[in-house]
């Protein structure tokens, strides 16, 4: 029987960082049963060469999509402008893609088009608002209807699909694969070393990370309204900020926050940097999808500065409190976890136990 091939396709520093563990898992699998191929999409260029250079990962291909102030549509066309002949390229049984980006979604279907199965990394999520993320949530609904492989990361994200019709048959519940990415890098990397981060960083402190394109506008100045009242209110504690290069973030945060003595904005950081700030913040303020998977890694309570999440596993569990880009709600929300952020609820990692990977790569083997 001749060697299953697959080919992974991603773009952004997100993604890689969670195809990187199904990519080691792959690698354990003898050439006869399996064989591995990596498609690079360009989508980020610095951000994603640091996230291939920690997993010891190089591309087969890369597609160099990234160009200055492109759009959504920009990103769509160069994906299906480049992607068809890498996947005749590589004649591969499986096409896996991961997430949510505009990247994924465009791949998943270039792959469709071609008749090569689909499989979803992160299947199932869903706020059920097609305009928060945005375009994320019609991104993944997208990849749903067409994928052969739904990898879903929690019994939840294998519930919505089911509500949603999509056959059992292509339904399996995996766990979140960045469980198992912090796994591999705590293992081997030192993520104590704080002065690397940034020399004026000090405890204790809160980490901030905010960027998301709906928030843009009054809501986002809401945000930097409410991290402005509570950094006076607690002077004692740093509020640390790797502000997005993005001038609908980096404008508001320096006009607003710069002057305020103990708030520290700093230039983006490496993914390994903003694992150590992780480590030893108090708890973060965040409007990321990924940082509410990660901070349950290392116990670390959430403000989630959105109006939904697709993450509800970790509300439900009070690791992290859902409170919108209301100042009000913010600042209160910030108090709480101020006085509580020692009180973990559980020792429960509701994104799974860090064998995603191989679960993947086992039913990709067997089906």
């Amino acid at each position: 029987m001749a060697a299953k091939k697959i080919l992974i396709i991603a773009g952004t520093r997100p993604e890689i960082i969670k195809v990187a563990p199904v990519m080691l898992a792959a690698r354990e699998c003898t050439a006869d049963r399996l064989q591995v191929k990596f498609c690079l999409t360009g989508q980020h260029k610095s951000m994603a060469q640091e996230a291939l250079q920690e997993f010891g990962i190089t591309p087969d291909a890369d597609l160099q999509i990234m160009q200055p102030n492109q759009t959504i549509n920009d990103i769509s066309s160069a994906v299906f402008g480049s992607l068809p002949a890498m996947l005749d390229r590589f004649e591969a049984d499986v096409v896996l893609v991961q997430g949510d980006t505009t990247t994924a979604a465009m791949s998943a279907l270039a792959a469709f088009n071609k008749k090569i199965p689909v499989g979803h990394i992160e299947a199932g999520l869903r706020s059920f608002n097609l305009d928060a993320p945005y375009p994320e949530e019609g991104n993944r609904r997208l990849i749903s209807c067409i994928a052969r492989y739904n990898f879903c990361p929690t019994q939840t994200a294998l519930q919505n699909l089911q509500r949603e019709g999509v056959p059992e048959e292509r339904l399996f519940l995996s766990g979140n694969t960045i469980v198992d990415a912090l796994n591999e890098i705590t293992a081997r990397r030192n993520l104590d070393n704080l002065s690397l981060v940034h020399p004026r960083l000090k405890g204790p402190f809160i980490l901030i990370t905010a960027h998301r394109r709906e928030s843009f506008g009054a809501a986002f100045e809401n945000i930097c309204l409410a991290i402005r009242e509570s950094a006076l209110k607690f002077p004692g504690i740093q509020f640390v900020y790797p502000v997005h290069l993005n001038p609908n973030v980096s404008e508001p945060v320096n006009r607003m926050l710069k002057s305020i003595g103990n708030v520290l904005l700093i230039p983006p950081v490496p993914y390994l940097g903003l694992l150590t700030l992780l480590k030893h913040c108090l708890f973060v303020l965040t409007d990321s999808g990924g940082i509410q998977e990660e901070a349950p890694s290392f116990r670390k309570l959430c403000v989630v500065m959105r109006e939904v999440t697709e993450r509800g596993e970790s509300v439900q569990l009070g690791m992290s409190e859902l409170v919108g880009t209301n100042r009000e709600l913010i600042v209160a929300a910030i108090d709480r976890c101020v006085e509580h952020h020692d009180e973990f609820p559980s020792a429960l990692n509701p994104y799974g136990d860090g064998r995603a990977s191989g679960r993947i790569i086992e039913v990709l083997l067997t089906e």
